[in-house]
């Protein structure tokens, strides 16, 4: 029956298929798009076999962690755009806003029981990973899950990758055959599907639709009980604002997307956000970035060996780009899926912590407590701009990501605080927040995907060390330092970096040009 590759399908019950159910019901949760999706293409393959109309619910709690206004609009923006397209499809749609604490809970249940079985998104990250395996113990029919998280099928590797390069060996050695395995571009409209099923009256009438008062326009976000202290950022949630994002980057971004580590340089794809919540496919970025690069498989080199460029067989730039996306972003995946506790402590490789240890008890020359450094109150003006940043737009610049953070390590009591401390900051402000990749790129600063570095320093040991004097010495940084720290520069000089410490200078502050993660 099915085009969509088995080793991305999972049933999470032993419960059968009602061949007798009203329609297929696809619960969207991580997935939220209409383009380039296995799980919805799945839904769309049942439907067509069992020539049952499909229905897809999309709900969004309230009492997720760190729900707020930030969040919860960037995602109602996307249920936005989808109720507009699927309107004019033959699937029915079914968005489900909360307005009160546990005011949805029944609601998938209750549609189970109508429906012929239940197709959701296989997602490692989050609660994700729980909330399936809770649904699974409760529905009375077949529950299938679909992973369409990256290019790579989460299961087509059997264990964690240490390193990056170990990673990309992999990837280059067993990617080529997913390859042409990718997703419909627009499964309800390109496969045949019975009309759109009626919703229940009972069931709108205690689980209404959301509204576009609430879906477009957001007027209601007051009313929720979620955090309103995070406040929305400009940037708009969605596919369609996705999609804008993908082309600009495409036909203006791209051809100097090597120079992304520069603060004073908005040249990444800023498509982080985007792919964090579905609204994106890495499958549709990477098949419109082959198309205007004129790209085939043939042009894949056939060396194995884990080098970043040069195995496509694409531009410097895209070669760069796409070692983001996939190796990047999907060894964070990875992770996810094979790594024990992949976002606890004790997860890091052995080496990170034995020399953290080592540390522990060096003496610190300033430390700060959580609400200094959420308030932005260090005496580093440039990791106050980043963390104003992230306050301010939900987002920090590439290379500063990575500062922001080995900064925390270096101003925390211990390691353990500090990864405490970037973890809560980033899942409450950041956009991209709550996230493998975004998970990933924080244990980065402790060392994970890394090696051990000389010489040995005190606090980080063996972890790389970055120091904003370097950074400062090695990037024009006024531009920024201007935006989000209001600080004044002379003569392309900083001021308030004049007294550059000699061991700040080290070769260990060479970070690589690494998570963007877009």
């Amino acid at each position: 029956m099915s085009e969509t590759p088995a080793i991305r399908l999972r049933q999470l019950n032993d419960a059968p298929l009602n061949q007798n159910g009203e329609f297929v019901l696809y619960w969207m949760t991580a997935f939220r798009r209409p383009f380039y999706n296995f799980a919805l293409q799945r839904a769309c393959e049942w439907s067509q076999n069992l020539r049952k109309p499909l229905l897809i619910l999309e709900a969004l709690r309230c009492d997720y962690p760190y729900a707020s206004d930030r969040l919860h609009r960037f995602v109602l923006q996307g249920m936005a755009d989808n109720a507009e397209h699927f309107s004019a499809t033959p699937a029915g749609y079914y968005p489900y806003v909360e307005t009160a604490k546990g005011a949805g809970k029944g609601l998938l249940k209750a549609l189970a029981e109508k429906a012929c079985l239940v197709v959701g998104d296989d997602h490692p990250g989050f609660f994700y990973p729980q909330m399936l395996s809770a649904a699974a113990e409760k529905l009375s029919v077949q529950f299938d899950v679909v992973d369409s998280n990256g290019l790579l099928p989460l299961r087509a590797a059997d264990k964690a990758y240490p390193t990056a390069y170990a990673f990309r060996r992999f990837l280059q050695k067993n990617l080529p055959g997913h390859l042409f395995e990718f997703p419909l571009r627009d499964p309800v409209q390109e496969i045949e599907l019975p009309s759109a099923p009626i919703i229940p009256t009972e069931m709108l009438f205690r689980w209404p639709e959301a509204g576009q008062n609430l879906l477009a326009e957001n007027q209601q976000l007051s009313q929720l009980p979620i955090d309103h202290s995070v406040t929305v950022c400009d940037e708009s949630g969605g596919w369609q604002e996705a999609e804008f994002y993908l082309r600009r980057f495409l036909d203006e971004r791209l051809p100097h997307y090597l120079q992304r580590s520069e603060p004073d340089r908005q040249v990444s794809s800023e498509l982080s956000a985007y792919l964090h919540f579905g609204h994106i496919s890495s499958h549709q970025v990477t098949a419109e970035l082959f198309a205007q690069e004129d790209w085939s498989i043939a042009k894949l080199g056939p060396e194995t060996k884990g080098k970043k460029s040069g195995w496509w067989g694409l531009s410097e730039s895209a070669e760069s780009f796409l070692d983001e996306l996939v190796t990047w972003r999907e060894v964070g995946f990875n992770g996810a899926v094979y790594l024990p506790d992949y976002d606890r402590y004790s997860s890091l490789p052995e080496w990170a912590r034995v020399s953290l240890a080592k540390h522990r008890k060096d003496p610190r020359a300033s430390l700060y407590s959580l609400d200094q450094f959420e308030r932005a109150q260090t005496h580093d003006p440039l990791w106050n701009a980043a963390q104003n940043q992230l306050l301010q737009e939900g987002k920090i610049q590439n290379y500063l990501r990575m500062l922001w953070g080995k900064k925390i390590l270096e101003w925390s009591p211990d390691a353990e605080t500090a990864l405490q401390t970037m973890l809560y900051l980033n899942d409450k402000y950041a956009l991209d927040g709550r996230d493998p990749n975004s998970v990933s790129g924080i244990f980065w600063c402790f060392g994970r995907y890394d090696r051990a570095w000389g010489p040995e320093r005190p606090i980080f040991g063996k972890i790389r060390y970055m120091s904003s004097e370097n950074t400062a010495r090695k990037f024009s940084v006024k531009g920024y330092l201007r935006k989000y720290g209001g600080v004044k520069t002379q003569d392309g000089q900083l001021q308030l970096f004049a007294n550059l410490n000699a061991a700040a200078l080290d070769v260990a502050d060479s970070a690589p040009a690494k998570p963007d993660h877009s």
